[in-house]
Formats: C-alpha cells, structure tokens, sequence
C-alpha cells in the first residue's frame, strides 16, 4: 500500500495540476467571460471595435475558458412561468383535414352529391353532403384518411373520428390524438423557446416543462422579464400571401377566400389578402440582419428548396403585384415584386431599428411557436440580490474552510496539514470539474460544495484514527500508515457510494435548486475519495521516505 510507483506518482500530481489549470479561470471570472462574449461577437461577424479587442485580449487565448455558470439566485436575471394554448391547435388540425375531405367526398360526388363545409361547434369539422342516403358511403371514404395513434397510451386508436348527424358529417380529434397533440404541441414549444433563448447568446438557461401544459424559464443575466417575454412570447407565424387590394375599413367583406389583416406602419390601413400563403415560415432555412439600399436596417431571408421554388414561380407570374409579408397576422411590409425572384432569397424591410431587425431574425430562424401562451408569473431577480446571496455563500464556505483547516491541524498536527493541501486540490478539482462541464452553480450547489469541505477531511479523520489504532499497538510507523489505510478504505468507500447514490436520486427526481446541490455533492464525493486516498496518501509516502522516522505523531 505505502509503495507508490513512479508513473502512479506522474498520474496523482498530474490530475491536480491539470485541475489547478482547468479551475483558473474560475479565479478571474469577469476577465473571462468578457473575453468569451467577445470572441462569440467576433466569430458571428460583429465589427472589430477597440472595445472588443480590448476583451478579447483581456485573457491570453491559450488558457482555458470553461466557467462554472452561476445560475439565476447567484447572478440575477429573469423568470417567467407561461402556460400553452395546447387547446388551440385542435381547431388547427381539423381546419388542415378540410381539403382533403373535400378531396376525398368530390371522387364520390356521383353517390354523395354536393360538399359543402358548415359552421360547427368547438374543435368538430362538419361537412354537408347533398345525398343522405350514400352517407354510410362518405364516412367511409373520409375514414380513409384517418391514421392510427403515435403513442404508448393511443394504441389501436385512430387520430381522428367519424361520425354522422343528420345529412352532415362530424370530425373531430380522438381522445388519443388529443393527447399525442397535447405532448407534441409542449415538446415544440420548448424546442422553440430553447432555440430563441439560445439565438440570444444568454448563459445556461433553464427550461423545463412543468405540469402538462406550463414551461419555466430561468435566463441567468437577462436585464428583465419583459425582455424575456419579448423574445419568446410572439408566436412569430410568418407567411408570405398575395395582396388583392388595400382598403381602409376593416369592416369591409373580404371576398371569398380572403382575410383582412392590418398594418404594423401608420398610414398604410389594411390590407385584403389571400387566405392560403404563398410560401409558409416553416420553408425558411436563415435570416439574419441586414441593411436595405438606403443603409435602413432589414431581414435578409432563405428559402429551402420547395420554398424557394414556390416563391420564384409566384414572383414570376406576379411581377408588378404587391406581396404581403405577413407576421402574426400583421402586414410587416408589402413590397411591389419588380422582378422575379428566382434565388430563394430575399429581404424583409420596414421601419425596423437595428434591436428589432435583430430580433425578428432571431424569432425567424428559431421558429414559430406552433400555439399561443399565456404568462402565468414573471419575475425580474436583480443581480444585488445575486450579488449578496454570492457574498454570504462566499462567508459560510470561508467559515467552513478555516474551520476544517484549524480543527485538523490541531487535532492531527503534521498529518492534519496533508490533509489540508489535499482539501484544497478537493476544492479546486471540484470547480474543474464544474467548469468543464458547464455545470451552473446555485445556491443550493454553495451548500453542496460546504457539505463536501465537511465530507472530505471525514475521510482523512478515518484513516488518522485508524493509524492511531495501530501506533498504540506498537506498530511501527510505516507498517501503522499502511494498516490504517488499508482497513479505512472499505469504510471510506462505503461511506460515500451510499451518499453518491443519494445524490444520483436527488438528480434523477428533482429539480432546479436541488438538482444544483445534487450536482455539486455528487463531483464533490469524487473529488473527495480521490483526494483522501490518493493525494494525502501520497503526500504522507514521500515524506515517511524522505524523513524514515523511528516514531511518529499523529
């Protein structure tokens, strides 16, 4: 046990070194994340300013850059909790049914007669057939187009049901696709929120779906809420339809077809445009911001492949006309197609500044929230908060660290003081570790990272107790040293697997604050063992060689 080969020596002192240069830039955490944000600026094409440079050049490049991200309670930031709409896509899905029922009813139109669409109740799809005696013939043609049910709980079931009432057919969604939808609906939603939140460049954001219908969003280091709620609370559809004429009464029949939407610029009234779109958002595939050829900010656009194809046909036949870009129901801007577009690219104007240009790229490229959703809380934590649950963390972890150190240099004098060192690598392989991993730190995690001070040098008291034990019992101080760690470490190892399986729980099942102290346990556990046995062992080997006591103290 007290021989140590060189090359187990090299790995030991090693992995304390490589985590004393992955831990650094945790020592010097502003100069660092200001030299991250520039370097991100830079790489995604903003202009090189002496500002910039400035902190680009602010940590020398060749040193590591992972920090431990401090989550919403330490930095401050927003909070904003928002329910779903799932009920709204319901009506989406059925109004999609329609043209392929009407498709489907018109190859039977000599049994069935005329197809006509009829007002309906909520989320139902009724038809009127003009022949009520081939009805058991038309929902068997409409039952053609319903599909069986993606899911554990729907099998056997199909998405949608078919009934009759009367000389009208009623469809609606089945119970088991209402529930397929409600889970694919949330799983879209927060796809799309993480990626607007993401576009952003915030740090380490939290979403995480609550309930069966609400999503919590936590954005360390956002200035408030309403910026929140800004970036991820438009549903942000956009389409691209045919102007048919502009009119200044939105009471105004539209026309078969047709829908009126209104004007985002004063003075430009409303516009009566086609009901199907021409193109949808879903085809683009970039935008980014740009500039008009007046120097005015804009969206640059990308279509895909059937996008761009769509587009250039309509273009081509349309030139001269007014094309409606269209966002959430309003008019955007409705540009006159002075030629065809036959590229698949374009670019969106309007009275844009540069911030809402910006941001209306970010809400294009991320996509469009397939519902509405409603915003249940919202909380702005400023960072004083942050600042002072960071200060008081900082004085209980200081408080806990001396304390450990003075119990165990006066309780174990020289072997106190190896422990000591090998706390201290404990602590710095811990916020390595965090770093490299991208791991966020709370203030539940502060208390882990207390809790493991307490955890490691009880480890250390195991093997000193036990050397002790066997110092009394006239043994020799290397034969003591190697007895008392041999017969400790069963005691260590069984001691922490069992707090690491707590900790794997405590992940597993909660979350939040206290998947934040789990975290930080769990590593800490690691380091611990690794520390006690390995480093402080080592430390004691080379000093019982170098010095060949004939006694020792413990």
């Amino acid at each position: 046990m007290l021989h140590f080969p060189l090359w187990k020596q090299a790995l030991i002192w090693s992995i304390c070194l490589l985590g004393l240069f992955f831990a650094l830039p945790n020592a010097f955490y502003s100069k660092v994340e200001q030299h991250s944000d520039a370097v991100a600026a830079l790489a995604a094409g903003q202009p090189e300013t002496p500002e910039l440079a400035a902190a680009r050049d602010s940590w020398p490049g060749f040193l590591p850059t992972d920090l431990v991200n401090l989550g919403l309670d330490l930095r401050g930031g927003a909070h904003v909790l928002v329910e779903v709409n799932v009920g709204d896509v319901y009506q989406d899905r059925l109004d999609s049914m329609w043209p392929e029922v009407r498709s489907v009813l018109r190859e039977q139109k000599d049994a069935v007669g005329t197809v006509r669409r009829q007002p309906g109740g909520e989320n139902e799809l009724r038809v009127r057939i003009g022949n009520a005696e081939a009805m058991p013939q038309a929902i068997e043609a409409v039952n053609t187009l319903t599909r069986p049910v993606v899911s554990l709980t729907g099998a056997g079931a199909r998405d949608f049901e078919v009934r009759a009432d009367g000389d009208e057919i009623v469809i609606t969604l089945s119970e088991a696709e209402r529930i397929a939808t409600d889970d694919r609906t949330m799983l879209q939603s927060l796809e799309i929120i993480r990626r607007r939140v993401d576009e952003a460049g915030t740090r380490e954001p939290t979403i995480q779906r609550q309930g069966a219908d609400r999503i919590l969003i936590q954005v360390p280091g956002l200035g408030s809420a309403e910026e929140l709620l800004t970036l991820i609370g438009r549903t942000a559809k956009l389409t691209f339809n045919e102007v048919v004429r502009q009119v200044a009464n939105p009471d105004e029949a539209p026309g078969l077809n047709n829908e009126i939407v209104p004007s985002v610029n004063e003075g430009e009234g409303y516009y009566v445009i086609k009901s199907a779109a021409v193109v949808g958002g879903d085809m683009l595939v970039d935008a980014q911001t740009a500039f008009d050829q007046n120097g005015s900010p804009a969206v640059s656009f990308r279509f895909n492949p059937t996008g761009a194809r769509l587009f250039g046909a309509h273009t081509s036949a349309n030139v001269g006309e007014l094309f409606a870009i269209v966002l959430d129901g309003e008019v955007i801007s409705a540009p006159r197609i002075q030629t065809a577009i036959l590229g698949g690219s374009g670019i969106i104007t309007g009275r844009f500044s540069i911030e809402e240009s910006t941001q209306l790229a970010i809400l294009l490229r991320a996509g469009a929230l397939p519902t509405g959703i409603k915003v249940l809380e919202r909380r702005t934590i400023g960072p004083e908060l942050g600042a002072d649950s960071i200060a008081a963390g900082k004085i209980a972890a200081m408080v806990a660290f001396a304390g450990v150190l003075v119990f165990m240099v006066l309780s174990y004098g020289l072997f106190g003081l190896f422990a000591n060192i090998a706390l201290i690598f404990n602590i710095v392989l811990l916020f390595a570790l965090l770093g490299v991993i991208g791991a966020t730190l709370t203030l539940p995690g502060i208390a882990g990272i207390v809790l493991t001070l307490g955890m490691a040098v009880d480890a250390n008291v195991l093997i000193f107790e036990r050397i002790r034990e066997e110092l009394r019992r006239a043994k020799g101080p290397a034969r003591a040293i190697e007895i008392g760690y041999e017969k400790a470490v069963s005691a260590i190892v069984d001691a922490n697997v069992t707090t690491l399986i707590a900790a794997v729980i405590l992940f597993m099942m909660g979350s939040g604050p206290v998947k934040g102290f789990a975290v930080t346990l769990g590593f800490g556990i690691i380091t611990s063992v690794f520390t006690a046995i390995w480093v402080t062992r080592l430390m004691v080997v080379v000093w019982l060689k170098a010095r060949n006591p004939k006694e020792i103290e413990v």
